[in-house]
Order: C-alpha cells, then sequence, then structure tokens
C-alpha cells in the first residue's frame, strides 16, 4: 500500500499522546542497553511460529550486554538453554536443549523442536547465564504458550486462528494483538503480511498523526536498519502479549522490503540513491528470518504448507519475490501470459497441492486480494481517495494492479484448475488492502451470479494503517457507505466491504462450514482501545459462495 499526505491539524490528545511516544521511543534503546550492562536479558519476549503435529519453531532474542543493541553487530555470543513443559511450571518437561545467540545473527535464537505430541499444549522459557560460557546465576526469559498442530489425517472438530494484517507503527497502537492474546480458544494467528513497515517517521503517516516514531527514523535500507525496525516492534508489549500467548503463521507483503516491491525492484526503492534492490532484498529478508518464528526454506521464501488434521491444509503464498513488474493503470499488460505474481514455480507447487489435498478445507494465506474488482463505477469525488488508498493513480482507476487483477492470466490458470479438478471449498485469507471484505471469487466476474463461483475469499482489514476515513478526516461510516454500495453495484460476487475499520478477523472451521469472524477496535491510536464485533460471513461445505452469518462463533 502506498503512501499517503495528510494534512489537517492534529487533536490535542493526538499531540500529547505523540510526544509521549518520542519520549519513550527515543529512550528504548539507550534503556535496554542499561539494563543490560550487568549480563544478558530478554528485551523482546519470546514467541513460536510453524506449528506441525510433532513440533514448533520457539524464538527470542538475547541482550547480552549494552552494547549489543539490534542492528550494531555487537556483543558476546551467549549460549542459551531452551525448555519446553507440558505445565506452565515446567514440572514435565516435554524437550529441552541449547543454542548459541551470535552476533552474526542479531543475537536471535530459533529452536525447531520435535518429537512433541499432536494437538497439545506447551509451555516453553530460554535461559541465559548472567557470567557468560563459565557459569553465573541463569537469567530466565518470559515464559510463552504455545500449540502442536493435530496429527496428520487426524479428525479434528474444529479448528479456529486469530488473523491480521498491516500494522504500521506510527499508525496506532496494536491493540488487536492484544484482544487476541487474551483469546484462549486459537489454535494460532495468522498473520498476512506488512509485520513491519519501511517508511522514514513522518512520511507514512505524515508527522501531524504519528502515534509514535520509528526507530531507526530514516527510511531502512541496510541490514542494521531493517533488524533495528524489527526490534522496535517487538518492544511493543501488545505484540510481545501475541507472540507469548499463540504460535504465530507469518507471510509476507511489500512493506517487509519497499512499498509495492516485486523481484526486480519496488515503487518505494531508487537505484540512484538506495543503492542495488537485491541487496535491499537480501537484508530485508535476513533481518526477517532472523526476527520472526518462521522456518526459513532454502530458497529464501515464505511459500510453504501446514496442515490441520483431516479439517484444513493451509497454503501459504510468497506474492513478492518472483513477481513481474506492476503495469501502469490501463496497460493491456494485465493480461498478458508472461507476467506472473506468483512465479511459474510457486503457481506449480500451489495447485498440485491443492489437486492432491485430502483436507475438507483448503485454506490459502495470500498477502494481496484475488478477487477481481472493478472501482470504474465510483462517484468522481471517491475515485481520487480510493486511489490514494490503493497505491494508484487518480485518474483512470479500473483495477488496483498491485493485487491479482494486476496479473490475470495467473488467477485465470488457478481458477480454471480449481473448476477443472473439482477442487472445491478452497477458502482465500488476505490482508493487504486495509479494508475487510467477504467475496465469492467467481470464474467469470462479468456473468456473475449466472455463471459459478470457484472459491471464497475472506480479506481483513489493518490493524492500524489508514483506510478510508483515515485519510478523508471524516467520521467512520459516513462516505465509505456510499463508496462500498458503488463497489458492491459494480461488483456482484463482492458481499460486504468495510472500509472504516481497524482490527483483525477470527477463522473458525468445521466439516460443515468456514466462517470469519470481524472484529473492530474503538480507537487505534488509544492503547486501551476496546474490540467489538462488527460482521461475520461464512461459506458452507460444497458452496463455493459466501453469506452472512448472524453472529460470531462461541
Amino acid at each position: 500500500m502506498t503512501r499517503r499526505h495528510l494534512s489537517a491539524a492534529p487533536t490535542r490528545r493526538t499531540v500529547v499522546k505523540a510526544a509521549a511516544a518520542t519520549a519513550v521511543a527515543g529512550s528504548v534503546l539507550t534503556a535496554t542497553g542499561a539494563r543490560a550492562a550487568d549480563g544478558p536479558v530478554f528485551l523482546h519476549g519470546v514467541a513460536s511460529g510453524d506449528p506441525l503435529p510433532d513440533g514448533i519453531l520457539l524464538w527470542t532474542r538475547v541482550t547480552p550486554s549494552a552494547d549489543a543493541l539490534p542492528g550494531s553487530g555487537l556483543g558476546a555470543d551467549t549460549p542459551v538453554a531452551w525448555e519446553i513443559a507440558e505445565d506452565k511450571d515446567f514440572s514435565r518437561i516435554a524437550a529441552r536443549g541449547t543454542a548459541v545467540a551470535r552476533a552474526g545473527s542479531d543475537h536471535t535464537v530459533k529452536a525447531d523442536v520435535r518429537g512433541l505430541r499432536p494437538a497439545t499444549a506447551y509451555w516453553f522459557r530460554f535461559s541465559a547465564a548472567s557470567g557468560g560460557a563459565g557459569g553465573g546465576q541463569s537469567v530466565l526469559s518470559p515464559v510463552g504458550r504455545t500449540r502442536t498442530a493435530p496429527a496428520a489425517g487426524a479428525p479434528v472438530t474444529g479448528i479456529r486462528f486469530g488473523v491480521v494484517s498491516c500494522a504500521n507503527w506510527e499508525a496506532g497502537w496494536f491493540s488487536p494483538y492484544r484482544h487476541l492474546a487474551a483469546r484462549a480458544d486459537l489454535d494460532a494467528v495468522l498473520h498476512l503480511g506488512d509485520y513491519i513497515y519501511e517508511y522514514a517517521s513522518g512520511s507514512y503517516p505524515t508527522q501531524d498523526t504519528v502515534v509514535r516514531p520509528h526507530a531507526p527514523l530514516h527510511e531502512i535500507l541496510t541490514l542494521a536498519d531493517y533488524r533495528l525496525r524489527h526490534a522496535t516492534y517487538k518492544t511493543d508489549t501488545d505484540l510481545q502479549a501475541l507472540h507469548a500467548t499463540h504460535p504465530v503463521i507469518a507471510i509476507w507483503d511489500d512493506h517487509e522490503f519497499a512499498n509495492d516491491a516485486w523481484s526486480g525492484g519496488a515503487e518505494n526503492h531508487t537505484p540512484g540513491t538506495e543503492g542495488a534492490w537485491a541487496a535491499r532484498v537480501a537484508a530485508a529478508k535476513q533481518a526477517y528470518f532472523e526476527w520472526m518464528p518462521v522456518r526459513a526454506s532454502t530458497e529464501g521464501t515464505v511459500y510453504r504448507r501446514l496442515s490441520f488434521g483431516g479439517l484444513a491444509e493451509l497454503h501459504l503464498l510468497d506474492l513478492r519475490s518472483f513477481r513481474s513488474e506492476q503495469a501502469s493503470v490501463g496497460d493491456g499488460a494485465v493480461d498478458d501470459p508472461d507476467r506472473t505474481v506468483t512465479g511459474r514455480a510457486q503457481l506449480d507447487w500451489l495447485k498440485a497441492g491443492l489437486a492432491s489435498s485430502d483436507a475438507a478445507w483448503k485454506l490459502v494465506g495470500t498477502s494481496v486480494m484475488i478477487s477481481p474488482v472493478a472501482f470504474g463505477s465510483l462517484p468522481a469525488h471517491l475515485l481520487a481517495p480510493l486511489a490514494e488508498l490503493l497505491g494508484l493513480p487518480s485518474e483512470g482507476l479500473a483495477v488496483n494492479v498491485d493485487q491479482w487483477d494486476g496479473y490475470t492470466d495467473d488467477r485465470r490458470e488457478l481458477i480454471s484448475h480449481l473448476r477443472d479438478n473439482a477442487v472445491r471449498d478452497t477458502v482465500f485469507l488476505t490482508g493487504d488492502i486495509h479494508m475487510a471484505w467477504a467475496n465469492d471469487v467467481p470464474v467469470k466476474a462479468a456473468t456473475y451470479p449466472l455463471s459459478a463461483s470457484a472459491a471464497t475469499e475472506f480479506v481483513v482489514t489493518s490493524v492500524t494503517s489508514d483506510n478510508l476515513d483515515d485519510i478523508l478526516r471524516v467520521a467512520p461510516g459516513t462516505v465509505s457507505v456510499i463508496a462500498a454500495t458503488a463497489v458492491r453495484a459494480a461488483n456482484r460476487h463482492v458481499k460486504w466491504v468495510d472500509m472504516d475499520g481497524h482490527g483483525y478477523g477470527v477463522l473458525d472451521v468445521t466439516a460443515e462450514r468456514s466462517q470469519m469472524d470481524y472484529y473492530v477496535v474503538s480507537d487505534k491510536t488509544s492503547r486501551d482501545a476496546t474490540s467489538s464485533w462488527v460482521r461475520s460471513y461464512r461459506t458452507r461445505r460444497g458452496t463455493q459462495k459466501v453469506e452472512r452469518a448472524d453472529a460470531p462463533v462461541r
């Protein structure tokens, strides 16, 4: 999503909060270094991810000394022990081991634990000796809770995921993470990308709406920059709570690199002044795999597959590493069969996995929307702000070329594959667009609903990143009602769209249906924002269509 330029005067509340946040952020690295002066500490929390039936990936970061700030490359190698137990008192240890937190990996540590029992809750922690390798008092990390996946093919009555995307540190507080952390009913949390943002402080959103400033203050370009930006995000207490409570399954989108990234560059990258794109991508990916509880593949990508018994199989996509450059709006190149959003190898992998899956539900984590959406029927006064939100020219807006709409041949091939091979009950789970949607995925949008639907799609809104009411500085539920009505009138497969809310989704999957419950927070600029349910949509088994549900799953 593209940066936006806002001009309205900030409220007194925003100024006060921003000033307080500036003071906190300005001192956070100094403070963390001071706390580490006498030995190692765990300042960035603990995390787990990528659950398997017999295993889980554990993560932490050790600050071994005052000079070992994230991205600095300083600090001694530090032995770290980890243990995982069947109870929170650690009286029944299931596995334990050791690792070394090295400067070469920014003192981050991962343990890919195997030999665990399926569908089981575990507690985990790390420890480091304050006296280094020679001994000394042991320093313990916070305790985290995690859960393994059900056994392969096992009968499972239900799976429940939290679903989030687009969390801009400067645009607000991460209260959606806090509300998900407070739930004890989730098997995992799916993060669909834009976990961090790359911009310089005050450029997205503009300075007068910054709730808390980024670190570093400049746009991130180097390995040290990306490491420090990841570290800054992981000082957020709500994000730490989320990671300490649920395993997180994450993919990246563009802002983990730069806005509107593609395989050879990005809209927000200028080689002449910002260096080679390949060097920036390498730095971004290294920091991502160091700081995220994600298993790194040998190809340096995040597309992978996770199974949850016989109920669901989750296919996770990487839609930045292999895509062709975005076409211009109105350019027939969007239909060029030589252009791709997935890359040939990934598309073949996805098609084969969907066709061979024995799971009742095929879930696809995609960072950008696959459903076709035409915007040409919008009133002129809404066309420009929506184009700004989507990162497109304000004149002649027809489709969002950064989504699958800009790569129609890949979409046609995938949808045809679902239809021709009778692959049913496929649900796309999407982020990126800072709005919540519930869509059928039509075989032919122009003739829908007279033609078939091949799949369904649930899109979650942003955690904090700006959406329509933020851009226009208007009350929620005013201008957006007109825009949403026009979008639905022009796109009959779109059953619902919310252009104003910030929050998260909860996907509940049973043998009979998959239901997305949409929640919004009261105020993204408030640290203690409340959460409320706003809508629910479901797709019943065998229908390939969404329908409204009257209430969230309890």
